[in-house]
């Protein structure tokens, strides 16, 4: 595995933090945030994503013939480096040009690559996942919203939950059931679908941090056009899987390692002026082990993307690395933000309203957000089942 970067890769990092720092507001992270109000922080989102369009960075890994930059493996991995260090903001259309624009790019017919990439790299249209339900979470496969075939079109019935954005999204893209004569993962197709049709009910979801980003999304008799399958019919399960290869892959680890090591220096620069038993918490031997831990495994999530980057450029497909890097960095943040939460001590819970707040509250707003961590994208349990088939090759 090679660490130097060669002289492109070089000018591409200084091309997009210079385009960055020009961007992003004067004060960006210091003395300027996004908007405390939830609606006016998702059009904050929407109009950066738009700015990142208008500049020739969005969707950078898409091949230039739908508007991309045909970005190398490695630029894509300083594309999300260089993002986390300058603390740019998440797009409200990250699910569009993350996931569904991937998927359509390797699955989809050219008719769906013309209608649906434009407005997803623009950000013209966002894009919700309609993949988990009550009943059907880390056991995706059991989904039983049904597609029933009638004409030329699907009739869809059901509920889909923790559906992020639902409220601000014109599409979605479900996995349904259209055949349940057969066993689970075959009867599965992978439906786009306008979220303006009629019968879609969308109920937001109050999370433990006061957000709504997530969702209940109700189906009653919504018409689906034949024509949006993704796919075969009753072949979606493969479909999902390139989904859900791209939502745990290496690149999204690449920026998280650097968010995390940006929580890590705050951590340490609040320790350093927080006093407990008449010394600063950093002195407390306790603290310190547990930071040198933290610091070593946020380390180690980066060498792991970087091998995945590695196999990768080799021609090795996504496969079950995605896993044990997924689970990897979901345990290693929790136990940074439970260290976060039990160094600064009795203040730690107090929230960033409260002039009594360490670092405006960022560990305890970090901390509850975390606990979803282990859970979304696949569970942990989940992840460990992956590896322990695909890589240990252990019995079911």
């Amino acid at each position: 595995m090679d660490f130097n970067y060669t002289p492109e890769e070089s000018a591409f990092r200084a091309e997009l933090r210079a385009w960055l720092a020009d961007a992003l507001p004067k004060g960006w992270g210091d003395t300027v945030f996004e908007p405390e109000d939830e609606h006016e922080r998702a059009m904050f989102r929407l109009d950066w994503e738009r700015k990142l369009h208008a500049g020739g960075w969005s969707g950078i890994n898409w091949p230039k013939e739908y508007g991309g930059r045909g970005a190398t493996l490695i630029e894509r991995g300083i594309f999300a480096e260089e993002m986390a260090r300058a603390s740019a903001p998440e797009g409200i259309n990250i699910i569009g040009h993350n996931l569904a624009g991937p998927t359509i790019l390797a699955h989809g017919s050219d008719a769906q690559k013309q209608r649906f990439l434009p407005p997803i790299i623009s950000s013209d249209e966002i894009w919700c996942q309609g993949f988990s339900e009550p009943n059907a979470g880390s056991d995706l496969a059991s989904v039983r919203t049904r597609a029933e075939l009638v004409g030329d079109k699907f009739i869809v019935n059901g509920q889909k939950i923790w559906t992020s954005y639902a409220q601000y999204a014109q599409w979605c893209f479900a996995l349904v059931r259209t055949n349940p004569d057969v066993p689970k993962h075959r009867g599965l197709s992978f439906l786009l679908i306008d979220m303006r049709s009629p019968g879609i009910t969308i109920r937001p979801l109050r999370q433990i941090s006061g957000e709504s980003e997530f969702n209940e999304t109700f189906f009653d008799n919504v018409e689906v056009p034949v024509e949006n399958v993704v796919g075969a019919v009753n072949e979606g399960w493969k479909i999902a899987m390139t989904t859900l290869a791209y939502e745990r892959g290496p690149e999204d680890a690449l920026g998280r390692q650097v968010r995390f090591k940006q929580e890590l220096d705050k951590l340490v620069a609040t320790l350093c002026q927080t006093a407990q038993g008449g010394r600063a918490a950093i002195d407390n031997p306790a603290i310190r082990q547990r930071l040198a831990r933290a610091i070593t495994e946020i380390e180690i999530v980066r060498l792991n993307a970087l091998r995945s980057f590695s196999r990768y450029l080799d021609g090795a497909d996504r496969g079950a690395d995605a896993s044990m890097t997924k689970l990897y960095w979901s345990h290693a943040a929790q136990r940074m933000y439970e260290l976060a939460m039990d160094a600064l001590g009795p203040v730690a819970p107090i929230s960033g309203h409260d002039p009594a707040a360490l670092a405006l509250g960022r560990f305890q707003l970090s901390w509850l957000q975390s606990k979803a961590f282990t859970i979304y994208s696949g569970s942990s349990e989940i992840q460990r089942n992956i590896i322990g088939e695909r890589v240990l090759g252990l019995p079911r």
